[in-house]
This record gives C-alpha cells, sequence and structure tokens, in this order.
C-alpha cells in the first residue's frame, strides 16, 4: 500500500512539474512576440524624414511668390487688372519649370521681408537689390536684373555727354537717392525732384539741364514712349544686381530656381520677356 502511494504521488508530481514546463514555453513564446510588435509599432509610428524645400514646393503643387503688384514694368496690374510685369513673367516661367503652379501674394514693399519671415511665402521676385546686409539674413537667386545708373539729357542737347560735364550744371535729382549722390560728386548744382517721372518732365521742360537716374526706368519709358524728346548719353559701369529672394537653408530650392533661369538663358526664353518691358537685355 505504501509502494502504490508513493507510486501515485510520484506520477502527480511529475504531471504538474510537467504541466509547469508547458506553462514556462507558452510565457517565453508570448513574450517573445510581446518584445517584437513594440519594436514594430514603434517603426510604424516613427516620424518621416523632413521634407527639404525643394520637396516641400512640389509636395504642396504651388510656389508662394511674394510680390508688390504696384510697381511698374516689374510687377503691376495691366488695364483688365491683372498682375502682369517683368518680375511676374520671370517667376511664372521659373515655377513653370519647377513643374508646379505659381500663388502670388501681394505685399507693400514696406512688409515684404517681413513677409518672408513670417514664411508667407517661399521666395520675393520683386526687382530686389542684392546687398551685404541683405545676405546676412537671406540667400538670393543668381541676378536676373542689372540696374544701372544713367546719365539723361534732352535729345537737342550737345553740352553734355559724360558725368564729368555735369559741372555747373543743373540735374533733377531725389535728395535721398545714391543716384543723386552720383550728380553731386561730378559738380552738379541739385534741383530736387520726388522720383522718375518728375526728373524727366523737368528735363523734357527745359527747366533742368540733366538727370542721373535709373536705367531700366529709362529702357521702360522709351518702350513707352518711343518719342520722347530725350537720351541717355553716359552709364556707371558697375550696376545693382537684383534676384530672387530666400531664406536662409532653403539650398534645393534656390538651386532649383537658378537651374531654371540658367535654362531660360539658353533657350532664348529669358531675352523674349526681357525685350518685351525694355527692349534690351537686361541681365548684362
Amino acid at each position: 500500500m505504501k509502494k502504490l502511494s508513493l507510486t501515485i504521488m510520484l506520477l502527480l508530481t511529475m504531471a504538474v512539474v510537467a504541466a509547469c514546463g508547458n506553462n514556462n514555453n507558452n510565457n517565453s513564446a508570448t513574450g517573445g512576440n510581446a518584445a517584437a510588435e513594440p519594436t514594430a509599432a514603434a517603426t510604424d509610428s516613427a516620424a518621416p524624414a523632413e521634407q527639404n524645400s525643394l520637396e516641400a514646393v512640389k509636395a504642396s503643387g504651388k510656389l508662394r511668390i511674394g510680390t508688390e503688384g504696384t510697381y511698374a514694368p516689374f510687377t503691376y496690374h495691366d488695364a483688365d487688372g491683372k498682375l502682369t510685369g517683368f518680375d511676374v513673367e520671370i517667376a511664372e516661367e521659373v515655377t513653370k519649370r519647377l513643374g508646379v503652379e505659381a500663388e502670388f501674394i501681394e505685399t507693400q514693399w514696406d512688409g515684404i521681408f517681413a513677409g518672408m519671415d513670417a514664411k508667407r511665402f517661399d521666395t520675393i521676385f520683386n526687382e530686389v537689390s542684392i546687398t551685404d546686409e541683405r545676405k546676412v539674413k537671406y540667400d538670393f537667386s543668381d541676378p536676373y536684373i542689372v540696374s544701372k545708373a544713367v546719365l539723361i539729357v534732352s535729345e537737342d542737347n550737345e553740352d553734355i555727354k559724360s558725368f564729368a560735364d555735369l559741372k555747373g550744371k543743373k540735374a533733377g535729382q531725389s535728395l535721398t537717392s545714391n543716384l543723386g549722390q552720383i550728380a553731386t560728386d561730378n559738380g552738379a548744382e541739385i534741383v530736387s525732384t520726388e522720383g522718375f517721372n518728375q526728373a524727366i518732365d523737368l528735363l523734357t521742360s527745359g527747366r533742368i539741364d540733366a538727370t542721373v537716374n535709373d536705367g531700366l526706368s529709362f529702357l521702360d519709358l522709351k518702350k513707352q514712349k518711343p518719342d520722347i524728346k530725350i537720351k541717355q548719353v553716359d552709364e556707371i559701369a558697375e550696376g545693382s544686381y537684383s534676384a530672387a529672394v530666400f531664406l536662409k537653408g532653403n539650398d534645393e530650392l534656390v538651386q532649383a530656381v537658378n537651374e531654371a533661369l540658367t535654362a531660360m538663358h539658353d533657350d532664348g526664353t529669358y531675352l523674349k520677356i526681357s525685350e518685351k518691358y525694355f527692349g534690351a537685355d537686361v541681365s548684362k
């Protein structure tokens, strides 16, 4: 009887041990799956890599462009109210070559850089001059406009042929412009004007002898009024370069815009737009 009892107890003990072994195996397998599942979940929920500036523009399907819309012939509204101009057409062509749509956001000049800082635009096309001060905070595309100071006189004036001939002559100039300083440096008597148009009015009416002014404005005027009785007799060799503006860190987008501008020069598209507005190539 004792032997039978011992045999039964031994069999029961073995059964319990076997059951425990099976439970441990099951827990181990379950634990392995539990450890694997969070790893997969963590992989699935990982944040995607941040898009670069060009990828972000292409993903949105549009390039947001800051511009004034009140600055002819660069960016303005035509008789039908459509936004147009030299900078507008250049920006539209660049955007088309990027494979996206152009979205123009019109902003007054005084607030255009604040709009860029607030990331309301991806870029600015508005005849923005490249300066050392601006380059500290912003990146620029390759220049697509060169503006030079020119000396303008009446068509029948034979006395003034160079800046040096301004000595003792009346020059119509804005007092806050560096163009006026050129006239002053060459000995001119300054007659204050409110801008280019008033200077031209004084010149054509014979109240001044000359004006030192923006070469692009002169080309635009001659394009609009080819019969106006004025002429350009001299220019400053070194010009002011203008380009598209970007926030720093948008290298891929800047590179893509530069490639588009280069292609436009190579296939004649740039020259076509330039001659439409100025009758000349204003990139050099």
